[in-house]
């Protein structure tokens, strides 16, 4: 079985680093006044892009699972 280092690192280093960076974009957009959230259709993809984050770290999250243990 793979060491935490081999399985789990880069896990965590891809959706906490590139998590950082996808939240900051998000903060800079919503401050400088990019998106209108009063606006039906930013706030939708608004909702898309934040799901489609979750999405994939929920994806990847069983794919290492499904790698490691079954």
């Amino acid at each position: 079985m793979p060491s935490f280092f081999d399985a789990w690192l880069p896990f965590i280093y891809l959706y906490g680093v590139g998590g950082i960076f996808f939240f900051s974009g998000i903060i800079i957009i919503k401050k400088s006044g990019a998106i209108n959230l009063s606006k039906k259709r930013n706030k939708f993809w608004l909702r898309v892009m934040l799901f489609g984050f979750f999405y994939f770290v929920a994806l990847h999250f069983l794919v290492n699972i499904a790698a490691l243990y079954f």
